[in-house]
């Protein structure tokens, strides 16, 4: 949808850190990760979801900076 007294439709969005390290308080090993994402992909689950555990019970934001 297109905004009411102007023109065009916005571009908001989130903007992910250039950083692309593991944060330094973050414990967990790529191996961990890795086997966590195993184990969560054997009991069904889509990549979203595995990503929302990941960030929310792990403190995993993005595992492409892990591992």
């Amino acid at each position: 949808m297109g905004r009411l007294h102007s023109k065009g439709k916005g571009i908001s969005a989130s903007a992910l850190p250039y950083s692309r390290s593991a944060p330094s308080w973050l414990k967990t090993t790529p191996e961990q990760v890795v086997d966590q994402i195993c184990k969560l992909a054997k009991k069904g689950a889509t990549p979203s979801q595995i990503g929302v555990v990941l960030r929310d019970s792990h403190g995993v934001a993005q595992v492409k900076h892990v591992t």
